[in-house]
């Protein structure tokens, strides 16, 4: 069987090395195989060990959100690509945020630009939920109201000490709308602000938008 028939029973999914090199094991020198795949665009690598059908497979790569909540995990999107996937602010987002118990770091890769930023445990464990993008695809996103909390607890210099310096941050810089902001489940974010960071800037949002 050829390699890209085999490759077609993984379509959707991120592929590791050890799962290639089982497919490979007939192969003498498989890792040899595994850059000749990569240059002929069989493969492409997001970061060393991991992998996705490249261009010239044909094969269904995974969504990005996949790839993200493999790449450095545990994870889950969050902040401006959760925001996205909810519908709360309007453009299109060219980085993959997501929260990580792990160090963060970011990853450039050919498929994109992958962000992780470190929340430690209670707050991680917040407005998680699981969503399946497909039937082979299943991810680990925040809710909006977790995503919107993350953006406040992990961006630097952001201190809301006024209904107005909400409006501002939620309105004006991260453009969502008036009407949106209302559908949020604000008792969620009352039942975690003890574990949360920056718990002033957190009571203050809870203040502003039930004013809204």
């Amino acid at each position: 069987m050829k390699l890209r028939e085999v490759l077609n029973n993984y379509s959707e999914e991120p592929i590791t090395r050890q799962l290639i090199l089982s497919i490979l094991k007939d192969f003498k020198r498989p890792n040899d195989k595994i850059n000749e795949l990569v240059k002929s665009e069989l493969l492409t690598t997001v970061k060393r060990g991991l992998y996705v059908p490249g261009p010239k497979s044909k094969v269904a790569a995974p969504e990005l959100f996949l790839i993200a909540n493999h790449l450095w995990g545990p994870s889950y999107i969050s902040m401006e690509s959760a925001l996205s996937y909810w519908g709360y602010i309007p453009e299109r987002v060219y980085e993959t945020s997501s929260i990580t118990i792990k160090n963060t770091r970011v990853f450039n890769t050919k498929i994109g630009r992958f962000s992780f930023t470190h929340a430690d445990f209670p707050h991680y464990s917040f407005g998680l939920k699981t969503i399946q993008l497909t039937p082979k695809q299943s991810i680990m996103i925040g809710s909006p109201e977790k995503a919107i909390c993350d953006k406040i607890i992990t961006t630097s210099g952001i201190l809301l000490r006024s209904t107005n310096q909400v409006i501002d941050f939620l309105i004006e810089d991260m453009r969502m709308e008036e009407e949106k902001l209302k559908e949020l489940d604000l008792s969620e974010i009352s039942n975690w602000i003890d574990n949360l960071p920056k718990k002033n800037s957190i009571k203050m949002l809870i203040k502003t938008l039930y004013s809204l």
